[in-house]
């Protein structure tokens, strides 16, 4: 999904509305919003998973981080930024929390100084065990089929990509 983070580079938006063809004051209704949808879904979702993860101790934000460092066990924070989608802003005081929790380390990157390496712990390796069973219970929890569980993952990740 393109985004435009400066607003000095953003079109002007009277300029493009007027040099529609297709352009009505209904566009603005929130039913024809496709992005309204998007965002009460997101969150509706994340709503679900609160009970299980408040079980093992994290947040939503903190278990898609803890999926990633499932993973590799190692990523700069760069990297897991942009795997994200999230800024330094948010990232940075959600790798503290995470820290202070044991869950992870965060060191200078031996090979490139200016990098921020974020390593997982014995504690975080550990936490895997008990978060097995919640995409399993999360897919119990979403209302679709699985085909149209496949077709949604993969319009949401083109909508994602650049």
């Amino acid at each position: 999904m393109r985004t435009i983070t400066d607003t000095e580079n953003a079109p002007d938006m009277q300029d493009a509305a007027a040099s529609r063809p297709d352009y009505r004051p209904e566009a603005l209704n929130l039913k024809n919003q496709l992005c309204f949808p998007l965002y009460a879904c997101a969150r509706e979702t994340v709503k679900l998973y609160k009970p299980y993860l408040e079980r093992v101790g994290l947040t939503y934000t903190q278990y898609i981080t803890m999926m990633i460092l499932w993973e590799r066990r190692s990523v700069t924070a760069k990297e897991l930024g942009q795997r994200l989608y999230l800024d330094s802003g948010t990232l940075t005081p959600l790798l503290k929390r995470m820290e202070a929790k044991g869950l992870l380390t965060r060191q200078r990157d031996p090979v490139d100084e200016r990098s921020l390496r974020v390593t997982i712990t014995e504690a975080g390796t550990a936490l895997k065990e008990r978060c097995l069973e919640i995409p399993y219970i999360m897919s119990e929890n979403v209302k679709l089929t699985k085909e149209e569980s496949e077709t949604l993952y993969n319009i949401l990740y083109k909508l994602l990509e650049e």
